[in-house]
């Protein structure tokens, strides 16, 4: 159906950031249905790789993300929207998933 470059999977990564402020808000992976689902709705919509089904972003906390506009990248294998929040992205509450600052013992093992 789409002429984005998948994995073996099938799906494309996703990344979400805030429309108006520029916030990167969380990654995810999508299939060509989900695609085409945002799409129609408006409203992002994912593959879920750990429950191997759609995920409609918001459904079940009401913290959807309603599209503004869907950029690919130069290669087709990246997938960016721009999108306006109603209510935290993050399943943890917070604004964004990206909170978590990279620090020296991330890298030990």
């Amino acid at each position: 159906m789409s002429k984005f470059k998948k994995d073996d999977s099938g799906l494309v990564a996703a990344i979400v950031q805030d429309a108006i402020t520029s916030e990167v808000l969380m990654l995810g992976y999508m299939n060509d249905e989900s695609i085409a689902l945002t799409m129609r709705d408006n409203e992002v919509w994912f593959y879920s790789r750990s429950r191997q089904e759609l995920w409609h972003k918001g459904a079940t906390s009401g913290n959807t993300l309603s599209v503004v506009e869907m950029y690919k990248d130069c290669d087709a294998d990246a997938i960016l929207i721009k999108a306006k929040p109603a209510g935290p992205t993050c399943h943890t509450g917070n604004v964004s998933c990206f909170y978590r600052k990279i620090e020296a013992d991330d890298l030990e093992d």
